[in-house]
């Protein structure tokens, strides 16, 4: 099952290829993108809301379900605010997401704490605050046992890892059999320790799995999620009671970015979970999902002036202000994560003419700092502007300091629709600032400007 991604667009869908068009014209336009502003990112706010809507719907059946939000994916405020008011729950994975969620106004009872090494001190606050806890290990376990309290509201799970193998990105499988995450459920005694640790605890009453994430296919994460529940089962059925309530069954669904086309979506997923596991969806356990990129990557978009083209050993570069700084994983792994491109004039239309195959590289002083190569692009020169699709997940949200380049603006838009005038244009383009671009006194402060004289001072 496929789905396009212009849910902005009322009453219809519009070409694919120009979803954005009158987005990228409308911030040139208005100053967002251009000399003062030469590269930002872009959510797109109606867009974030269709996707919550699709995940909703698509879970429709099932009978008590807890949507959260992978903050890491894009830990902005402004964002998670947008998640909240869609009805979303938040998972975070360290006290700065956690505070993140706080100040975006989730409700302790619907976030969920998820890091393999939590400090003592970020557990006695995920209890003292109420939120949800998997702990990632059997010692993580019994450091919980020092520290929870019998009042606490807090509902503890513990992470397991099915080992049912990995993807195409080694990186981004969380599921082999030497992952950093959870209790290897398959090593030898350790399906006897974990049902002894749940015998131990009855307070204990959540499983977590989280199989893969980009690059891992739905069989791979649906048989995870099965063993999970199979876990679930002998654990009741060996306490004789029904201890085990809940199942956060994670996220991880990938994200299609060849194309604007959303596959797999959330129904498929739904479909190879109830082929994988039969009676996840029967009501006798609660579930909790924690999608991330699949949620905001086709939401979002960055867009970048060319400072300048050159040609060298008969390839032609166009140097622009988006490169590892915000988008590290393609740069680093540009196989494993590719992006579409598009090519605009500097007054944000379309480029159009004979293409020519082009480098976009970015502004970071190392050599493989190239988001794009060789592709097939009209001929782009000086202020032109380049989009790289499909980023509205972790591009821009989370930025590398690298050559301590000022993290981007990021702007929330609506797209209003209506009947294209004589020009081609669509209705009105609204943005809203979700972060400010970083300033150089930012810079200087966070790089230890207060702290200038610490090394050089001398005993008199």
């Amino acid at each position: 099952m496929t789905q396009t991604t212009s849910a902005h667009h009322q009453g219809g869908t519009a070409p694919p290829a120009a979803r954005f068009d009158a987005v990228v014209r409308a911030a040139v336009g208005q100053g967002v993108l251009g000399e003062g502003g030469p590269v930002a990112g872009f959510i797109d706010t109606e867009g974030v809301r269709a996707s919550v809507g699709a995940l909703h719907d698509a879970f429709a059946a099932t009978p008590e379900v807890l949507h959260t939000f992978a903050a890491k994916a894009c830990s902005l405020v402004p964002v998670l605010r947008l998640l909240a008011d869609c009805g979303m729950g938040c998972e975070v994975a360290s006290p700065g997401e956690l505070r993140l969620a706080v100040e975006a106004g989730f409700a302790a009872s619907r976030v969920v704490l998820d890091s393999p090494a939590k400090t003592r001190e970020e557990i006695r606050l995920a209890l003292a605050l109420g939120v949800a806890v998997n702990a990632d290990s059997l010692d993580e376990l019994r450091r919980i046992d020092a520290l929870r309290t019998p009042g606490t509201a807090s509902v503890l799970g513990l992470r397991v890892n099915p080992q049912v193998g990995g993807g195409s990105i080694g990186p981004m499988s969380t599921a082999t059999d030497t992952s950093k995450f959870g209790v290897a459920l398959r090593d030898p005694g350790a399906r006897e320790a974990i049902v002894e640790a749940f015998r131990e605890r009855p307070w204990l009453t959540r499983l977590h799995t989280h199989v893969g994430s980009q690059g891992c296919p739905l069989e791979l994460i649906a048989d995870g999620v099965a063993r999970t529940y199979e876990l679930a089962e002998e654990i009741n059925a060996t306490l004789g009671v029904r201890q085990v309530t809940s199942l956060d069954i994670g996220g991880g669904l990938p994200v299609n970015f060849a194309d604007e086309t959303v596959r797999p979506s959330y129904a498929d997923y739904v479909a190879a979970l109830t082929a994988a596991a039969p009676g996840l969806f029967s009501g006798r356990y609660s579930l909790v999902t924690e999608f991330g990129r699949s949620l905001l990557a086709k939401n979002g978009f960055i867009g970048a002036r060319v400072e300048y083209t050159k040609d060298a050993g008969g390839r032609r570069i166009a140097l622009t202000h988006a490169g590892a700084q915000t988008a590290t994983r393609t740069v680093l792994m540009p196989d494993a994560w590719p992006l579409r491109i598009g090519a605009f004039g500097p007054d944000g239309t379309p480029k159009t003419g004979p293409s020519l195959a082009q480098d976009i590289a970015g502004p970071c002083c190392f050599a493989g700092d190239v988001v794009a190569y060789g592709r097939e692009l009209p001929e782009l020169a000086e202020d032109d502007v380049v989009v790289l699709y499909d980023t509205g997940a972790y591009y821009f949200s989370t930025p590398w300091a690298y050559n301590s380049l000022p993290r981007p603006a990021v702007y929330g838009f609506r797209a209003v629709a209506g009947p294209e005038d004589g020009a081609g244009h669509d209705g009105p383009v609204t943005f809203a600032t979700v972060r400010d671009a970083q300033s150089l006194d930012d810079i200087a402060a966070e790089s230890g400007l207060a702290h200038a004289d610490a090394l050089i001072q001398r005993d008199d």
